[in-house]
Parts: structure tokens; sequence; C-alpha cells
């Protein structure tokens, strides 16, 4: 991944990260269980249904500490299998 957060950042910092996927209620828990082991801490987690109730958005603040970090968090995001996109 070859991104400029290290220009547009100054690390650490608080980043929330909006995750859209599948509506199933598994989808926060996943998300949560993803970031504590990617950026261990209490998390409150945001969901939004949408509007047909297909998909749920998961929107949660995580402290980054570093763009390699940054980017690990969306890959590992990612790759969860209810996930369709991180923003």
């Amino acid at each position: 991944m070859d991104t400029k957060f290290d220009e547009l950042l100054d690390f650490p910092c608080m980043q929330t990260f909006k995750v859209m996927g599948v509506a199933h209620e598994k989808l926060p828990a996943d998300v949560i269980g993803c970031l504590q082991q990617l950026a261990p801490g209490d998390y409150a987690p945001t969901v939004k249904p949408s509007s047909k109730g297909n998909y749920h958005s998961v929107s949660v603040s995580v402290r980054v500490t570093s763009k390699e970090h940054m980017e690990t968090v969306y890959t590992e995001l990612s790759k969860l299998e209810l996930v369709r996109v991180v923003l």
C-alpha cells in the first residue's frame, strides 16, 4: 500500500475508520476483535444501517502510531468476511 498518510497526519493520532459490511449481528464484534489485535483499547463503535437495511456501517476511532500501522489496520479490516469496504 503506497499512501501519503505520513505527509498528511502527525502520528500518533486518533483516526476514525468506517467499515461497511453485510448487515449481520457479528459485524461489529468482528471489527472490534480485529482492532483489539492490532491496537488494543476500549472501543465504542457506532453502527448505522443502510437505507434498505442490507448493509451496516461501523465507525470506530482508533489510535494509530504510524503510517505502517494505519495501513495494516485498513488491510486487516478489509480481510474480514462480512466487510465490503473500509474508509
